[in-house]
């Protein structure tokens, strides 16, 4: 099988500070010129590398997954796959027509109708007019704009830019598509339905390389993934295990803390992640309860008390979300000491955890801690890493 993208050393140096080289247009002669005028000379040069030595290939018809953290270099990657910058060192080859979508509204004409911007697009793709045409009611069907169809795109909202830019960069005939994390501006359901639109793509044997910080949608449309760190490839391979490596780095498990006293009518003391035999852990065995204990102090009556424990997944899902007035009296917020304690049972998957606290009433704050326990529990996925939840529920099977 042929690549659709080979990236052979791909280095890429930007330079830092006021202004560097010869002005290569009048706007850059212009800038020069205020800029001696307001007492502004030329910075000292410096430079920073996006990119560093990147090497990679992307089959046709696969799906390839970046991820890293800001900074990381992962749209200057995109921008040169998409030939929107040249590197400074090595060879980066794309065949066939490239889509990309690198941010809102890209190659969109703010004084073109939407209509226009449609065929706009199409023609820097290199398509026929009557080519466009054929895909047209796809496209406008999918953005869900026609109402907006003949008004000016700088009169549409984020949201509509991006679903109409999505809408054209998916549906024209482009054999690799590009996609940044523009997705993160619609809404849920538009998110859903741009990943299963890049879901059919790949399947149609297009090329995606999909950057993004929703680890869960990587999971779900990439087999493979690539991730960057300060320029250079820290990982590439299966996707499940690069990102379970991009999880696992940096991390500090923590299995209890304590809280400084301050002035407030509730003070968080303590909190700890309690093993089945009670000891204060961090590496939990999946298969067995474990208890999230938390000490607080309420200094004077505050009605309708409540406290929250939630517990998000590194992927970015709310895994539990319990409180106690779910189960607890409609009179609380006596002053007193109390210590609460929240047995989870084996329900959660096996993976990184993080814990947070909130303590306050209808009405009012008094403690939010977001990131305050992290754990990890531990055993075999059974083959089915993607799970948040593992219930074990019965089944009822009969035969007929």
């Amino acid at each position: 099988m042929a690549n659709s993208v080979e990236i052979d050393n791909v280095s890429k140096r930007y330079l830092l500070g006021e202004h560097h080289g010869a002005h290569g247009t009048l706007r850059d002669a212009i800038s020069a010129s205020v800029r001696r005028r307001v007492g502004r000379g030329v910075g000292e040069a410096s430079e920073i590398w996006s990119l560093r030595d990147v090497s990679l290939t992307v089959a046709e018809g696969e799906a390839l997954g970046v991820i890293g953290r800001n900074g990381a270099g992962k749209s200057t990657l995109l921008k040169v796959i998409t030939r929107i910058t040249e590197p400074t060192s090595g060879v980066a080859r794309t065949r066939g027509r490239v889509g990309s979508l690198l941010e809102v509204g890209t190659g969109f004409h703010p004084e073109l109708t939407g209509r226009e911007n449609v065929y706009l697009n199409g023609a820097i793709l290199g398509m026929g007019r009557r080519e466009i045409g054929r895909r047209f009611e796809e496209i406008v069907e999918f953005s869900g704009v026609r109402r907006f169809l003949d008004t000016p795109v700088k009169r549409y909202s984020s949201g509509m830019y991006l679903r109409l830019a999505f809408a054209v960069a998916a549906h024209l005939d482009s054999d690799v598509m590009a996609i940044d994390e523009v997705l993160a501006v619609g809404d849920a359901e538009f998110q859903r339905k741009c990943l299963g639109k890049m879901g059919a793509l790949e399947r149609e044997g297009r090329t995606v390389v999909f950057v993004s910080h929703n680890l869960d949608a990587i999971a779900r449309l990439c087999r493979t993934t690539l991730w960057l760190e300060r320029g250079q490839i820290e990982a590439y391979g299966p996707t499940r295990d690069v990102i379970d490596a991009y999880l696992s780095s940096g991390i500090t498990r923590t299995a209890d803390v304590e809280f400084p006293d301050h002035d407030g009518d509730v003070t968080l003391r303590s909190a700890a992640l309690l093993n089945h035999a009670g000891t204060p852990s961090a590496m939990l065995p999946r298969d067995d309860a474990f208890t999230i204990d938390v000490h607080f102090t309420v200094k004077k009556p505050v009605p309708g008390l409540d406290i929250t424990v939630f517990v998000d997944s590194l992927r970015g899902f709310r895994a539990l979300d319990e409180a106690w007035s779910e189960s607890a009296p409609d009179q609380r917020g006596d002053p007193g000491e109390y210590r609460a304690r929240l047995t989870v049972p084996p329900v959660l998957a096996v993976g990184d955890y993080a814990a947070g606290l909130w303590i306050g009433s209808a009405y009012e704050t008094h403690v939010y801690e977001e990131d305050v326990l992290r754990f990890r529990l531990e055993g075999s996925t059974k083959g089915r890493a993607d799970r948040v939840v593992q219930l074990g529920l019965a089944w009822d099977v009969q035969r007929s």
